[in-house]
């Protein structure tokens, strides 16, 4: 019997067996349920803060591209030390009231459909790798084009750094686990705002996001929050079974 290729044979050395894939998937779903939890309980944001910060980035950048993608104008993006963002844009009126109701629905869905994206690259070191010089470099970027806040000025660059200096210097394993967690957080940080997705005010800033979809799509602002914190978690858990799938 002909031996396997050098190339073959490392690649059969270096896979994880099926028993590692289960602890890893295990140990993730933990830390989503750990972090879902954290969320809720006094000082557990101090714990998790820069992961609050990041999917604050998320969440605007996902109004702001959105807003792009429909001929708008995406102006600034403001992050506040606690955590809270705003993002500037301008609506395209040729869509009617969809397109305003698409830009709200966006923010919201923004962290976990970038978390699912990041947990489902984690099938490729590759994928993994690259996908983590490319959310670096983005957070950089975002920095120069439509950061206006001082806190995010500071905070952005630096979560930027991070993630680039994980991706080029951190070992194979930890930048595959790194994606994961990342995509992990970003997705279960939905439930971080929870009660803001079942809000009509957003305070000073006028109406939440949801109560902006009951304004331009009618059903309720309830509705939508539902609507929405179901997606999220389908989301996560259609994307740890992709990222875990057995070839």
């Amino acid at each position: 019997m002909k031996e396997p290729s050098k190339d073959f044979a490392t690649l059969l050395s270096t896979e994880a067996p099926p028993e590692v894939e289960r602890m890893g998937l295990t140990w993730l779903v933990a830390a989503a349920i750990a972090t879902a939890v954290l969320w809720q309980v006094p000082g557990g944001d101090y714990i998790l803060y820069p992961f609050t910060i990041l999917a604050t980035w998320f969440h605007e950048m996902g109004h702001g591209l959105m807003a792009l993608i429909l001929g708008g104008q995406f102006q600034k993006l403001e992050i506040f030390s606690n955590g809270s963002g705003v993002a500037t844009y301008r609506i395209a009126t040729s869509l009617g009231p969809l397109g305003p109701g698409l830009v709200a629905a966006a923010g919201p869905m923004g962290p976990p459909i970038a978390g699912a994206a990041l947990i489902m690259a984690s099938r490729s070191f590759k994928a993994a790798s690259l996908s983590l010089k490319v959310l670096g470099s983005f957070l950089l970027l975002s920095t120069l084009i439509w950061v206006r806040s001082w806190f995010g000025l500071l905070a952005v660059p630096l979560l930027g750094l991070i993630i680039l200096g994980i991706s080029l210097k951190a070992p194979r394993w930890m930048q595959g686990f790194a994606i994961q967690f990342l995509g992990v957080q970003a997705c279960v940080s939905t439930y971080h705002q929870l009660n803001y997705l079942f809000s009509y005010s957003a305070g000073s800033l006028g109406l939440s996001d949801t109560a902006q979809m009951q304004r331009y799509l009618l059903l309720p602002y309830w509705f939508w929050g539902g609507l929405m914190a179901i997606a999220s978690l389908i989301i996560l858990i259609q994307s740890l079974r992709v990222a875990y799938r057995s070839a």
